[in-house]
């Protein structure tokens, strides 16, 4: 079991939580922490004493004092008028993930929460019971405000939930479990709503999605290498330890392992060409920088799974700091970053799926297709390769670049994190499709290597792809062959063949660049 507050959270025990691979709960050590800190706020709001967001107003109303016997109500308040987030509701997986992160966060001890409070989190994620969160109204300063008030209304009866797969107001369900409201204490809004839990959360499947992307390039570059007789020279060890970069050194040996024992590469080996183009010659070079901007993501993002992100930080009844750990600033430059990261394994994947077209390989037909004319071949195929590359591109301006002042001066810069996290899991997601099209291609152009073959992995994943689409002799609706390459790499079975099938568990670098 996970304990909360104790043990270190990694983006593999975050999936796992909520996959429900790994419970979590309290340890002894962490509830004394919690109810240790939570005694220090009721301490403070007894006393006379001017502390932020306890016994005051917020943001700039922050020297505006509460009076004792409205400190409870000003927490629900702070719930209700903070909930103005907009636009469609984040996908469930991302508000199961934001109270899972918020509970790591929340038991470190310094914000003075509730085991009350921290039990009906925890219920929530347990049964299944979670918030509706709108994906918009968060500018990453003060916290994820907007999205942290939404997916909290439910404590106190407020908002919607997905309950066995429908939207329900909060009020049926607890009805339905004998459940009532809780009452807030003083400062536990504030705990609640104070926290990066929106952004990190969806860096935690950035980190996970962008993997994929990042594994499977590899797999499907190395599959078109041999379609189009590309050479392996490329990715030899001794021309990597010359630029050691641990991503690319890493890229290189995969690709090397994926050719090795090929009767594809030897039938070619003494041919006159001189060099290949850069979609298949410096596949190390920007899948190894995508990786080495990727691995800079995962271990920003669990620096952060392991924060407190809440303000005021409460270190006992004597000493309360109001700061700004709740600035998104630390993920929101490496999201960005792995935004364009992504873009460019989409953008280096498109131009290999192009030069398939090209026909210029001994034996690679143009339009990938044998007979064309009547026929186009896989020529439009490309075109959705390209139109997402180039939404891609749109995509990539840095979130972070900008910053606009909100509550009246008082947070007069934010992070725009939480547009840059959104951004960047889109951007993923689209890779996805871009490498689907490569995928479909580079099975297409291995085909015409026949009976010639790869080395044992690559053989496998072609085998494996040939199972699910059948080689095209002509124009079908390809847009159905496609989904059935984006469903393969989403299944990652290609990732168990390769896993299997090679020695990359050998590799030095197989650990640094795995997410569990």
């Amino acid at each position: 079991m996970f304990k909360y507050g104790i043990d270190y959270l990694t983006v593999g025990k975050v999936l796992d939580i909520l996959h429900g691979r790994l419970k979590a709960g309290f340890a002894p050590e962490a509830i004394e922490k919690i109810e240790k800190s939570h005694n220090d706020v009721l301490a403070i709001a007894s006393r006379e004493r001017t502390v932020y967001g306890i016994n005051t107003g917020f943001g700039p109303l922050c020297d505006t004092i509460i009076a004792k016997d409205k400190t409870s109500d000003l927490q629900k308040r702070l719930l209700l008028s903070h909930s103005v987030g907009v636009g469609e509701p984040v996908s469930k997986e991302i508000s199961k993930l934001m109270m899972i992160l918020k509970l790591h966060a929340l038991a470190q001890g310094y914000s003075g929460i509730s085991m009350e409070v921290m039990n009906r989190i925890l219920w929530h994620i347990e049964n299944d019971v979670v918030p509706v969160v709108p994906e918009q109204g968060s500018v990453g300063a003060s916290g994820d405000l907007a999205p942290l008030a939404h997916l909290f209304l439910p404590l106190i009866g407020e908002g919607k939930v997905i309950y066995k797969d429908e939207i329900v107001d909060t009020a049926r369900v607890l009805e339905k479990f004998n459940m009532k409201p809780l009452e807030l204490h003083p400062k536990a809004g504030l705990a609640l709503i104070n926290g990066t839990q929106f952004i990190a959360a969806h860096a935690v499947m950035v980190v996970d999605t962008l993997y994929n992307c990042l594994s499977h390039a590899d797999i499907i570059a190395a599959l078109m290498i041999e379609g189009l007789l590309g050479s392996k020279m490329p990715f030899h060890e001794n021309l990597h330890k010359t630029r050691p970069f641990k991503g690319n050194i890493h890229v290189a040996k995969r690709i090397d392992s994926f050719l090795s024992g090929s009767e594809i590469v030897e039938s070619h080996k003494n041919c006159t060409k001189v060099q290949d183009p850069y979609s298949l010659r410096c596949v190390p070079q920007v899948h190894g920088s995508s990786r080495n901007a990727w691995l800079h993501l995962k271990e920003a993002v669990e620096t952060e799974l392991n924060a407190v992100t809440d303000n005021p930080v409460v270190f006992s009844d004597e000493f309360t700091i109001s700061g700004g750990n709740f600035h998104g600033q630390p993920l929101a430059l490496p999201l960005d970053y792995a935004c364009l990261a992504a873009a460019e394994l989409g953008n280096i994947s498109d131009r290999r799926s192009y030069l398939a077209l090209e026909g210029k390989t001994e034996g690679t037909p143009k339009l990938l297709m044998e007979e064309i004319g009547l026929s186009s071949g896989f020529m439009i195929v490309q075109y959705t390769s390209a139109a997402l590359a180039s939404e891609n591109k749109s995509l990539c301006f840095p979130a972070s670049a900008d910053s606009i002042p909100t509550s009246l001066g008082q947070e007069d810069h934010v992070s725009m994190g939480s547009i840059g996290g959104r951004k960047a899991l889109r951007v993923c997601e689209n890779v996805i499709k871009i490498l689907g099209v490569e995928l479909l291609c580079a099975a297409q152009a291995f085909d015409f290597r026949t009976p010639l073959k790869s080395g044992e992995t690559l053989n496998a994943v072609h085998k494996h792809v040939r199972e699910h689409i059948t080689h095209a002799k002509e124009d079908r609706i390809f847009s159905d062959d496609i989904e059935k390459a984006i469903a393969i790499i989403k299944s990652k079975a290609l990732l168990e063949i390769s896993e299997k099938q090679s020695d990359l568990t050998n590799n030095e670098y197989h650990k640094l660049f795995e997410v569990y």
